[in-house]
């Protein structure tokens, strides 16, 4: 969990090292242990009035493609430089239009033992069509809690970055580990 100074100078950092004509706007710099994720707002492609929604699709598919081809090089220079600033990988994806893309992405395996009770839901879900493994299962139970408690989980982050400001001002803060300014977390768990 980082704090949101942390993030915000994380934003910035991203926000002045994007060549200028990379986005139309940087819209997201999202962050965890193990990634970063950047988006920004590509421009639509321009259409006819009448154009149909099977063109408009198309069209806004053929842009995000082109945008990731034509930036590439520039887009791993910036992560090649984060990567190793951040002691993270940085993802990279695209608005454009309605439609939002990622490019690439982390999918970092995470451990947990369960018991029966709960190992019989994820076999319901992969019974029932809704996954394929039990760990499809739990990632799309993990998706269905983070879409219907946002409000929760939003309180939580505070509440949690609150618990680090006192922790910082308390009498370890000095004995502690060093603060450098282009850490983004506490130190990773081995």
């Amino acid at each position: 969990m980082i704090t949101s100074e942390q993030r915000e100078k994380l934003r910035g950092w991203f926000a002045g090292r994007l060549p200028d004509d990379l986005f139309e706007r940087l819209t997201e710099v999202t962050v965890d242990r193990e990634e970063i994720t950047v988006i920004g707002r590509i421009p639509a492609p321009r259409l006819a009035e009448d154009a149909s929604d099977a063109e408009r699709d198309a069209a806004v598919q053929a842009r995000i493609q082109e945008f990731r081809e034509r930036t590439r090089q520039d887009r791993m220079a910036v992560a090649r430089e984060a990567e190793h600033r951040f002691d993270r990988k940085v993802s990279w994806g695209v608005e454009c239009g309605p439609e939002r893309a990622l490019f690439t992405h982390v999918a970092a395996p995470v451990m947990t033992r369960l018991r029966q009770p709960e190992r019989q839901v994820l076999d319901t879900l992969i019974a029932g069509g809704v996954a394929r493994s039990r760990s499809e299962a739990l990632a799309w139970c993990v998706r269905l809690v983070q879409h219907h408690t946002d409000d929760w989980l939003t309180e939580l982050r505070e509440s949690l970055e609150h618990v680090q400001r006192v922790r910082a001002q308390g009498p370890d803060a000095e004995a502690g580990p060093s603060t450098d300014e282009s850490s983004t977390d506490e130190p990773k768990n081995g």
